[in-house]
């Protein structure tokens, strides 16, 4: 296994950013570029969405917010709450920002928290492994957070497993981790040979559709996608051209939207063509269909056969094409 190795220094910062969370005072100077006035948003981070807890106002390109919150944790700042925030790993020490709203946020800089400085470095790295980054962070929140950002989507349970183990014992009572240790139990659920979790949800015109409902008569792709996911959005194309080719062969599609608006939803259904059913709670990553089956990643699917056992997870482009034809084409699957 490579070796993913951090400066001394960097390693020193997350040694020092470690510790019990306890409530307090918050200071954030900072300066906006090329916004002389408005208002700037701090958000809490929970489940991969951002809630408002204050503002402040800009004046003369500057602001600060100045609040008693828990530390450490993660936090954001926005200047416009319905597009992209400032990712913040906060610690006990003051900070001051230089927000930069163009290319999102990518060109901010935060100078004082020790936290952020080993999440910039971790950014900045290729092909990292998750176990070396623990190892060498093991009571840093930022390992706790990438384990559960970044790597939870493509860990088996063991391996999600393995590597909670590598945390300090500090860090298990994080939100983070406690998602991490219900998402294990889930992903076991679903698992090949496993048989598919049922739930109801509305479809475009409000009426609630049951999911098993749909089961029964051929191969259904089970699809966790939403308007706003770029590689959703590509994968949609394929999508159409495998319903089009197998429709009439026992093959059908069922979405489950991770939307929170439902116009861009319905837009985004009428664009790409998708004839299939549709259903959505619009509760973004709080999506309940999401949650029973561990999806923490889209685009994300389940193939089940007319039994209601998952068959194949994560199938796109050609490789769901092949599957299907296999499938669908074999006496023996049928």
């Amino acid at each position: 296994m490579r070796k993913y190795i951090l400066s001394a220094i960097v390693f020193s910062l997350a040694l020092a950013s470690c510790g019990e969370k306890t409530k307090s005072g918050l200071t954030i100077n900072g300066v906006v570029e090329n916004v002389p006035s408005g208002t700037v948003y701090l958000q809490k981070f929970n489940n991969k969405m951002y809630h408002v807890i204050d503002s402040a106002k800009i004046e003369n390109g500057q602001f600060s917010f100045s609040k008693e919150v828990t530390l450490p944790e993660i936090y954001a700042l926005s200047l416009d709450t319905t597009k992209n925030s400032l990712l913040l790993f906060l610690d006990n020490n003051p900070v001051t920002i230089k927000l930069d709203s163009s290319s999102y946020y990518r060109n901010s800089t935060v100078t004082g928290s020790e936290l952020q400085d080993l999440f910039v470095a971790y950014k900045a790295q290729k092909g990292v492994e998750i176990s070396d980054f623990i190892k060498q962070n093991p009571k840093s929140l930022v390992s706790a957070y990438v384990l559960y950002r970044d790597f939870s989507y493509r860990l088996s349970p063991e391996e999600i497993k393995s590597n909670i183990a590598l945390l300090d014992s500090s860090l298990w009572n994080t939100p983070y981790v406690k998602t991490l240790e219900d998402l294990t139990k889930t992903l076991e659920i679903v698992s090949v040979g496993k048989a598919t979790p049922d739930f109801t949800a509305n479809n475009t015109e409000g009426n609630p559709i049951k999911f098993s409902d749909q089961l029964g008569k051929g191969y259904v792709l089970l699809d966790f996608w939403a308007s706003w996911c770029g590689p959703c959005r590509r994968e949609n194309p394929n999508l159409v051209k495998v319903y089009d080719k197998y429709k009439d062969k026992g093959f059908n599609i069922f979405a489950v939207s991770l939307d929170k608006d439902k116009n861009g939803w319905l837009k985004a259904i009428e664009k790409d063509n998708l004839t299939w059913t549709h259903v959505s709670d619009l509760l973004f990553w709080d999506s309940q269909p999401a949650k029973l089956y561990g999806v923490r990643a889209i685009p994300a699917n389940f193939l089940i056969d007319k039994d209601g056992v998952i068959v194949a997870k994560n199938l796109r482009g050609e490789e769901l094409d092949k599957v299907l034809n296999e499938f669908l084409t074999s006496k023996e699957k049928l």
